[in-house]
Order: C-alpha cells, then sequence, then structure tokens
C-alpha cells in the first residue's frame, strides 16, 4: 500500500509539472524540453511504481517467488535510477543554471504583452517576479534589454517588478514611470525590487533544503525496506505453489 500511495504522488508530480501554468516551474516546462522528458519520466515512475505495489503485494498475499523477484528488481532499478539523476543534477549544476540563465534572459528579451502566443509563459515569469519580489534573473538590469522597452527609452518597467503600491494591483505587462526623466532612463530611475530572481530561487532552495532532502531520503529508505521485505519473503518461500496465482 506505501508503493501505490508512493506511486501516486510521484505520477501527481510528474502531471503537475506538466499541467502548471502559474509558477517558476511552468516557465521551465514551457522553454526546456528536457523539464518535460523528466515530468514524462516522473509520471512513467509513479506508474511503475504503483504497478508494483499491486504486484508485490499479489506475490506476498499467495506467496509467488517470481513476482516477489520481480518487484525487487524493479525497486532495485528505480533506486539506482534516482541516485544517478540526483549525482548527475549535482555534478551538472553549472551547466543546468547556464541554460536556465539562457531561457529567462531570453524570455524578458522578447518579453511582449501584446503576444497572445507566449502569454502563457509571460504570465508565469510575471508571477514568478511578483511573489519572489524579485526582477529580472541577476536584476532589474536585465529589462535594459527588452526590445520594446528600449523603444521606449526605458521610460516604462514591467509592473510585475514594482514595489510601488499603486501597482499592487497590476501584476502583468508594463508601467510607465510617473515622473518623466531627460533623456533616456534606466533601471535605476524604475521603482523595482532590487533582487534578481536567480538570488530568490537559490534562497527559497536553501530555505526548503531540509524538506527536500528529507523527502528524497523518506522515498529511499522506503524502498529499501520494500527491497528488504521482498528478499525476507523470497527466502521464507521454499517451494513454488502455481495454484495460488488467481485464474483470469
Amino acid at each position: 500500500v506505501l508503493f501505490q500511495i508512493l506511486g501516486a504522488v510521484i505520477l501527481g508530480f510528474g502531471i503537475w509539472i506538466l499541467a502548471d501554468k502559474t509558477s517558476f516551474i511552468a516557465v521551465l516546462q514551457m522553454s526546456s524540453p528536457s523539464l518535460k522528458t523528466g515530468a514524462y519520466i516522473l509520471i512513467s515512475v509513479g506508474a511503475l511504481t504503483m504497478l508494483m505495489g499491486f504486484l508485490g503485494c499479489l506475490g506476498a498475499v499467495n506467496e509467488i517467488r517470481c513476482l516477489l523477484g520481480l518487484y525487487f528488481t524493479c525497486l532495485m532499478v528505480i533506486l539506482i535510477t534516482q541516485v544517478a539523476a540526483g549525482l548527475v543534477i549535482y555534478f551538472q549544476k553549472e551547466t543546468l543554471k547556464e541554460e536556465l540563465s539562457h531561457i529567462v534572459e531570453s524570455l524578458i528579451k522578447d518579453y511582449d504583452p501584446s503576444n497572445d502566443d507566449k502569454r502563457n509563459l509571460q504570465g508565469a515569469w510575471d508571477y514568478v517576479q511578483a511573489q519572489i519580489t524579485c526582477c529580472g534573473w541577476t536584476g532589474a538590469k536585465d529589462w535594459e534589454n527588452n526590445k520594446i522597452l528600449i523603444n521606449q527609452s526605458m521610460s516604462a518597467y514591467p509592473c510585475s517588478c514594482s514595489n510601488s503600491s499603486k501597482d499592487f494591483q497590476v501584476d502583468s505587462g508594463f508601467c510607465d514611470l510617473d515622473v518623466p526623466v531627460n533623456g533616456t532612463a534606466t533601471y535605476a530611475d524604475w521603482p523595482v525590487h532590487e533582487q534578481g530572481c536567480m538570488d530568490g530561487v537559490e534562497k527559497w532552495l536553501k530555505d526548503n533544503l531540509g524538506v527536500i532532502l528529507g523527502v528524497c531520503t523518506g522515498v529511499a529508505v522506503i524502498e529499501l525496506l520494500g527491497m528488504i521485505l521482498s528478499i525476507s519473503l523470497c527466502k521464507n518461500i521454499h517451494s513454488e505453489d502455481y495454484t495460488k496465482v488467481p485464474k483470469s
């Protein structure tokens, strides 16, 4: 039962990654094929875990060694895959960070409130900036590369970055500066948050690192317990009795 619940959680997490349209995950999911691939892998692993949980229960109740052996093998493969994925993420974190920077920088550069084709993606990024109270990836200066703002001589700024009380009800598009600036303005003239979203995301990860590691450790422990129990049951079953296999 525990493994069926675990499988359902993993399956649900994968579906959430694909369906989420209002968070930082949505920005990555709509911009990076690798995250979509990861989501499909999670869905597959979740479905497989649920199936293995069912087969494990069937093998234990009916004392069928082949099902218990299959259950043990699949759990071992899943656990090894999870450890390998964690190691890849750890050792490739700088590469992933660079890829993420390119995704967000491209999004900011081409941000256009009138572009209906990218409304979901841009709305997700606005949501991130408003919720994390950040602006740009490394800082508000990133928005100086936006094509529309360049054409407006930087006399406007992204509303989702605003730290002004008058913009609290506006969470997308561009807002105009209240005070006209002689010549071309800069991001320093905007009433926006100073923190870049990269720092905000890293802070969130650090604050929640204990929870993330705890969940990962808990999943690994449950899988190890399942492997140990399945091996123990296999050893206690001295002979096969295929008459116990449910008939269709």
